[in-house]
């Protein structure tokens, strides 16, 4: 049997790198001050939650599959450090898990991860309202079948490295759907459904304001410590 506790994450702009500031900008524009603060601090205390949990179990020999991450090795450990620094929770958590004893491996394809970002970026750097049609439009015509082969490629990854008693841990937007092979087995320690349903309710919150608290009171409350089975 193998193991593979499956983190579905709440981004935060830190995560987007150079795309960071853009991302923060359209938040306060579309959400108002107060709204993307109250995000905030669920994204926050989202990670506050992930972080205790895995606080209270021995990590020691597990490997790290990171969304987005296309280097193992020195290089992998500078870009987590690096993207640590400049304030992503999530990158906060990988590092001092690799600090515990974890390994870091590589998780997707290069050339899959620059595609979506080329288009990410090509939006933001849109001037004209046409412009930033046109790339919206031509990104949405990818996004499904990009993502689709970026979830192929990550389940391909964790099946050629994780041997029979090993555990791992993935990190992995909430948007993605890694299907895992069937010997391994899973443990969702947030369900990557209420996550979807808190970012697709996040831009009408004012409109479904019970749901939306109620997903953001899941999203920040404690998750059960468990003990992670392993096969000798």
């Amino acid at each position: 049997m193998r193991t593979l506790i499956y983190v579905p994450i709440l981004h935060t702009p830190a995560d987007l790198g150079s795309l960071s500031k853009e991302v923060t900008q359209r938040g306060i524009a579309s959400l108002g001050e107060e709204v993307w603060a109250r995000h905030r601090e669920t994204v926050s205390g989202f990670w506050r939650s992930v972080w205790e949990f895995f606080d209270g179990i021995d990590v020691t020999g597990m490997k790290i599959y990171q969304d987005g991450m296309v280097a193992d090795g020195h290089i992998g450990r500078r870009i987590v450090e690096d993207t640590a620094k400049a304030g992503s929770l999530n990158y906060q958590l990988v590092q001092k898990l690799l600090d515990r004893g974890t390994s870091l491996i590589k998780t997707e394809d290069l050339g899959l991860v620059k595609q979506e970002y080329d288009r990410l970026m090509a939006m933001t750097r849109a001037k004209s309202m046409r412009s930033k049609l046109v790339t919206l439009a031509k990104y949405k015509l990818v996004k499904a079948p990009l993502l689709a082969k970026r979830d192929a490629f990550i389940a391909a990854r964790i099946d050629e490295t994780l041997q029979a008693g090993q555990a791992g841990i993935l990190f992995i937007g909430a948007l993605h759907e890694v299907r895992v092979a069937t010997d391994i087995w899973l443990e969702e320690i947030k369900d990557r459904h209420k996550v979807r349903e808190y970012q697709r309710l996040l831009p009408a919150q004012s409109r479904h304001p019970l749901p939306f608290e109620a997903l953001s009171r899941y999203l920040t409350a404690p998750v059960p410590a468990r003990q992670v089975e392993r096969v000798p």
